[in-house]
């Protein structure tokens, strides 16, 4: 049973492994150099990369999420497959006392991850949510500098994707993605962990192409923009958009304050001041996954904390989910005590 746990209780960690994609593939690639753990069984969306992954990191193929769960010498499950199974999944896994490591959002429904980190918390089981972009170069940057930018009065962030055509994969599904700022959490969990609290925000979405028959729920592009009010006084304006109706890729982050401001256009960045522009020098973002992995793993064998509280994704899932209701109504959402409907 994988559980939050003093130092010295495990040795070793058996892991399932549900996804096949790039995230996946870097920490099966993690456990086959990390003697710490060991990667027991491996399922996904599509068999055939299920086998190629496993000829690579020798593990059992597995053709049903549900067998890597039951698998009697698998203690965490790592969730990395498409964002619509992550709380089922996690549900299952804890339900059956496994560990969970599960890539952002740890649900796309709000009340299916309060409920998750709940029992998690109550049974004393081991539940972390991944969130590389805080540990990401740019985020380091940004934390180092943000206290010589005075007082933050405004920032953007923005991603777009020009795709033509858009590919037929999950990533372009409505129901498989899901509403892309709860898709993109990584998104809203930077500003939270860099401003702090929310209180008013206000989204756009739109959705286009939208097929049916055999291709039902896909769709070729997809647009949103956001407004979020920080309680300290920052407005962020936050765009993304991806797929055949976006023209140019765009990677934007950038926040001013009353004495600077600090600008990344993809990995370019610079502090501005008054007085001169300071280049910023980015380390390479390779490595995150396989940085998460060994906090996982230093957490579950030594006791260390992790450096990210469920709680604090959490609540980036709130924020995210206070967008979508935005963007469903067409009105702006408080969130001093909001809880979206039917959460208790």
């Amino acid at each position: 049973m994988a559980t939050d746990v003093p130092a010295g209780f495990l040795t070793m960690v058996g892991f399932g492994l549900i996804g096949t994609g790039f995230a996946a593939t870097r920490r099966a690639e993690f456990l086959a150099q990390d003697q710490r753990g060991r990667l027991v069984a491996v399922a996904g969306h599509t068999w055939a990369k299920v086998q190629q992954l496993t000829s690579t990191y020798p593990a059992v193929a597995c053709g049903d999420w549900r067998e890597v769960i039951a698998h009697p010498d698998v203690e965490v499950v790592i969730i990395a497959g498409v964002n619509t199974w992550h709380g089922e999944v996690a549900t299952q896994a804890l339900a059956q006392g496994k560990g969970v490591v599960v890539e952002y959002p740890l649900s796309l429904d709000y009340a299916e991850a309060k409920d998750l980190v709940n029992f998690a918390r109550q049974k004393g089981l081991f539940l972390h949510v991944e969130h590389i972009e805080l540990l990401s170069p740019i985020h380091q940057v940004l934390r180092e500098v943000l206290p010589k930018l005075g007082k933050i009065q405004s920032g953007r962030s923005v991603n777009l994707v020009a795709q033509h055509p858009a590919p037929q994969k999950w990533t372009y599904h409505r129901d498989l993605f899901g509403f892309p700022f709860i898709a993109g959490l990584a998104r809203v969990s930077r500003l939270l962990d860099l401003l702090g609290a929310v209180e008013r925000v206000f989204c756009i979405f739109q959705m286009d192409g939208l097929m049916d028959g055999i291709n039902k729920g896909y769709y070729r592009s997809c647009y949103a923009s956001a407004q979020l009010h920080f309680t300290q006084g920052t407005l962020v304006e936050l765009t993304y958009g991806k797929g055949e109706h976006i023209w140019e890729n765009q990677r934007h982050f950038s926040l001013y304050g009353t004495q600077g401001g600090v600008i990344f256009n993809g990995d370019q960045g610079a502090w501005i001041t008054p007085h001169q522009q300071q280049p910023l020098t980015l380390a390479s973002r390779r490595g995150l996954f396989h940085q998460d992995m060994d906090n996982v793993l230093n957490h579950l064998l030594q006791g260390q904390p992790l450096y990210l509280p469920v709680e604090q994704s959490l609540e980036a899932l709130r924020v995210a989910t206070a967008l979508q209701v935005s963007a469903q109504s067409g009105q702006a959402v408080t969130l001093r005590g909001w809880e979206p409907p039917g959460v208790t």
